[in-house]
């Protein structure tokens, strides 16, 4: 083999070599990346609602950071409890992670003031801004779970009546884009393991 003739096959080797690595690197990130949810270039909208400390937080408010989004109200007597109590270690692994919060809506305003929602994150040992209890306007809220978080669990019968009412078990995952990158069943202990798992990788 003439010496031109080794360069060539080293070229080439160190061509193949590369790529395969480029392939195989591409297919590495692809599987961990998580999907983007909801309808194509769907984002999540603006808002403004009251916090458990009576602070208005807005869009501007979470823009550029990792959001967990429950809905929820203090007085239910089933999944909500076990939720917040799961989302406690969600919290616990992030609240010094200023890119993170937690935005946990109320669907009872009539009930769940501000001076309750203070009550309540004060049981949890839940301090904003990295929890963030939130009430304001019923339709607001509503408006936000169902258009912008996809959040949306109820009785078909109920909807748009005095009597509409939202209840749900799932929590969403937001980039710092305010894209909806997951749901979890905050119900599940397995859930609750893989959605501290996601919100590692959105912050990385």
């Amino acid at each position: 083999m003439t010496p031109l003739s080794r360069i060539v096959t080293l070229l080439i080797v160190t061509v193949s070599i590369i790529g395969l690595f480029f392939f195989i690197g591409a297919g590495i990130v692809k599987k961990n990346s998580l999907p983007i949810l909801g309808e194509p270039d769907h984002v999540a909208g603006s808002f403004s609602f009251t916090n458990q400390e009576g602070k208005t937080i807005t869009e501007k408010d979470v823009t550029g950071k990792v959001t967990v989004v429950e809905y929820f109200f203090t007085t239910c007597p089933g999944i909500c409890k076990i939720m917040n109590k799961n989302l406690t270690s969600v919290y616990q692994t992030f609240k010094g992670e200023p890119q993170f919060m937690i935005l946990s809506h109320t669907v009872d305003p009539e009930t769940d003031s501000v001076p309750v929602l203070a009550a309540y994150a004060k049981q949890l040992k839940a301090e904003a801004p990295a929890w963030e209890f939130l009430t304001g306007n019923k339709d607001e809220l509503y408006k936000a779970a169902r258009q912008e978080y996809l959040l949306a669990v109820e009785d078909a019968r109920l909807s748009g009546t005095a009597e509409d009412f939202i209840h749900t078990e799932k929590v969403a995952l937001l980039d710092g884009e305010r894209r909806i990158r997951g749901f979890y069943d905050a119900t599940d202990s397995l859930g609750i393991k893989q959605l501290i798992i996601d919100t590692r990788r959105l912050l990385k």
